[in-house]
């Protein structure tokens, strides 16, 4: 059985593109039909950009056919205003290659996620910090320099908190205000913990609230839209039961790289460890997720970013440093 195929079997999603090509090569050993994969380095992030090109690609992913961008910044993890601002301005220019929307047309911005909980309040946040222009473009036009775009943003909270499903509160929202684009921000769980909080993901296909989690809601898309639909996403918590699988894969090669003990690393059944991560998991089995004590700072951290990026991208005419002048 392979990681995927247990994955799968423990009803694990894998919301990350990169994460999952990692997989699919590693439990097949070769390079995946149908996806192209590019990088770009710069000097504090790395960028892997993968292309799901047909169906039988997207059936081996598990994700739709698009393109996804991801941005590996390790030092966002570090208190640095300036690398902060680079790592915003990087992802300012994958978001732009994304953009297909003249200086006109409209933006929604959608913050996923339920403010009340740390690590899934990043879409809440991000919202706190963009700049918003559509009431100015509106009411205040004579308070406008040039190259802002019409810009709105919605927190719609979650479907505990509502009673009402996401997807129907933004499918409202579009339908009266008609944006030509919507980006949808919202938290994610990742296969490895280095990623948390320093993996950004760009999809042009939508989004699946709570599907990291197992909690699958209607999808944002264009489908369910009736316009395009840019997700950011970035990891903020990592399964448990990833965290001991990992640990057992780990014990088990460091078995069969001893001698005088590896003889019986080969018998372990992929069946057995899944049973026994059950079973340390107790009765939260694979509904248990581990997020880092810092949290706090690091939505913070990674909440300027987004917006930063976001404002950049659809405000190019604008200088970066006088965001501050429009900023609620």
């Amino acid at each position: 059985m392979g990681k995927r195929e247990l994955y799968t079997s423990m009803g694990l999603g894998i919301d990350m593109a990169l994460e999952a090509h990692d997989i699919v090569r590693g439990d097949t050993g070769q390079e995946i039909p149908g996806v192209r994969m590019d990088k770009k380095t710069y000097p504090n992030a790395e960028v892997s950009i993968i292309g799901i090109m047909d169906k039988s690609a997207e059936a081996m992913m598990g994700k739709p056919v698009g393109t996804y961008i991801t941005i590996d910044a390790p030092e966002i993890r570090q208190n640095n205003k300036q690398v902060h601002n680079e790592i915003a301005e990087v992802l300012a220019e994958q978001l732009s290659s994304m953009l297909k929307i003249g200086p006109d047309d409209s933006v929604l911005l959608v913050g996923l996620g339920n403010w009340n909980a740390t690590p899934d309040a990043l879409g809440p946040r991000v919202i706190n910090y963009t700049l918003v222009t559509r009431h100015l473009k509106k009411y205040a036009p004579q308070d406008l320099s040039g190259g802002l775009r019409s810009v709105s943003a919605l927190a719609p909270g979650v479907l505990g908190i509502t009673g009402i499903e996401t997807a129907e509160i933004i499918r409202g929202v579009v339908e009266k205000t008609q944006p030509n684009l919507i980006i949808a921000i919202d938290a994610l769980a990742a296969q490895n913990t280095e990623r948390i909080a320093t993996s950004i993901q760009l999809a042009d296909t939508g989004i699946a609230p709570g599907s990291g989690i197992g909690n699958q809601r209607m999808g944002i898309n264009r489908e369910t839209m009736g316009v395009p639909v840019i997700a950011i996403g970035v990891p903020t918590v990592v399964n448990a039961a990833v965290i001991a699988q990992g640990t057992l894969d780990r014990f088990l090669q460091q078995l069969a790289n001893n001698p005088a003990l590896g003889q019986n690393a080969g018998s372990f059944n992929p069946i057995i460890l899944e049973n026994i991560i059950k079973e340390v998991l107790g009765p939260y089995k694979t509904n248990l997720m581990v997020t880092p004590k810092e949290i706090d700072d690091l939505i913070e951290a990674i909440g300027k970013i987004i917006s930063g990026g976001i404002s950049i991208a659809l405000h190019p005419s604008v200088d970066p440093e006088e965001f501050h002048m429009y900023l609620h």
